[in-house]
């Protein structure tokens, strides 16, 4: 029988993984374990690479996994940081913290800093260019090294606002997926934090303490597409609360014939399905007789 960690990590609202008087983090270690057992995200042997950026949401991601390690011990955890050369960036106080804790890791020293500010203007976006570059770095370490699961910090804030910025600037309905398989087939990447709230990252990365590394190449852009999303959404949630998590459960609930994408529903064949109705003396329901075609 395959042995799956994920099966392991269901947990009950209130269930102690380890001992520890904070609320906010058993809240965290609950979602994260719902997630990664919803998607079989780790399983047993599974070599997993944290990409660690020195952010909030990725130290909340590492801490998260080392506590969930530390009761299913059938995974390998390394943290891995990219130093892109930012001016002012200073691992120091990070490099204690993770050897404090006893996780291996890695600081790659990769000048793509230098490279985003030669090829985009000064005022424009340079998040696409820093993070492709980001990425190449991040496969080619995870395969030389032989990580298959590459983890990344992104949460439920961040799902649902690339769901939004995608549909009004991309004219596509798409977000990040909680697992994925690479283009090149080659790596799988894991976001455990999918069903996080970011509140609830900040309010914990406040109560642990984490030693934080700004990002000084993007941070002081304000006029930001993702900044702007993110306010449209937070405005929203004040009048209804439940927005966020609605537009995080409309991204496990699509329904392909309320909307217009032909190569995923064959709409010009539906006369065709209705002449096989009526053929058969059935009066099915619109929506069963859909989710009977199969697309």
């Amino acid at each position: 029988m395959n042995y799956t960690i994920s099966q392991h990590f269901r947990f009950k609202k209130g269930d102690a993984v380890v001992s520890s008087e904070s609320k906010i983090e058993k809240k965290l270690l609950h979602y994260t374990g719902k997630a990664i057992g919803d998607f079989k995200m780790i399983q047993a042997g599974d070599r997993v690479m944290v990409c660690l950026s020195g952010g909030k949401d990725s130290y909340t991601l590492l801490r998260m996994l080392m506590l969930l390690r530390r009761r299913y011990n059938k995974f390998e955890i390394f943290a891995f940081t990219l130093d892109q050369s930012h001016p002012g960036w200073n691992d120091t106080g990070m490099r204690q913290w993770l050897e404090a804790n006893k996780v291996s890791y890695k600081i790659l020293t990769e000048d793509t800093y230098s490279i985003v500010k030669e090829k985009i203007p000064e005022g424009n976006t340079y998040c696409s260019l820093c993070s492709r570059l980001r990425r190449g770095i991040i496969y080619r370490y995870a395969e030389e090294n032989g990580f298959n699961k590459i983890a990344l910090g992104h949460h439920r804030d961040d799902l649902i606002t690339t769901l939004l910025m995608s549909i009004f600037y991309s004219g596509e309905i798409r977000s990040m997926p909680p697992k994925l398989l690479s283009d090149n087939k080659r790596h799988i990447v894991i976001r455990p934090l999918a069903y996080c709230q970011e509140n609830d990252i900040i309010t914990y990365a406040n109560e642990q303490r984490f030693p934080i590394i700004p990002c000084n190449l993007c941070g002081s852009q304000e006029t930001l597409m993702r900044q702007r999303v993110k306010m449209l959404i937070q405005q929203l949630a004040k009048e209804n609360p439940k927005v966020p998590s609605n537009m995080l459960h409309a991204l496990t609930s699509v329904k392909l014939s309320q909307l217009m994408d032909k190569k995923h529903w064959d709409f010009r064949g539906l006369e065709n399905f209705q002449e096989i109705n009526k053929a058969a003396g059935e009066d099915m329901d619109f929506d069963i007789a859909s989710a009977e075609l199969g697309f």
